[in-house]
């Protein structure tokens, strides 16, 4: 499943930076989560992280999108192997 913020969020802004696929946003009136790059930090963490530092405790699993965890695995793997390609030294060198 992806996590969703939920309009008990404050704005406090210490979750969007603790996203390892930047998938947590300033919304409309609060912070929300896209659930196209959210993987619950698989891959990168035992624990997800905003999860971990929301002082309001306003991230549960989102129950629109239910993942197990192989899928989120596989999200991962997707999104991090477009960040490698974006970044890698052989694809801003025009090779």
């Amino acid at each position: 499943m992806a996590l969703m913020i939920t309009d008990e969020c404050i704005n406090c802004d210490v979750c969007e930076p603790e996203c390892p696929n930047d998938a947590i946003y300033m919304g409309a009136e609060y912070y929300e989560i896209d659930p196209h790059k959210c993987t619950e930090c698989v891959g990168h963490f035992d624990e997800p992280q905003c999860v971990q530092i929301c002082p309001v405790a306003c991230i549960p699993l989102n129950p629109e999108h239910v993942e197990s965890r192989e899928t989120l695995m596989q999200k991962y793997q997707r999104l991090t192997a477009i960040k490698v390609t974006a970044v890698s030294p052989a694809s801003s060198a025009g090779v």
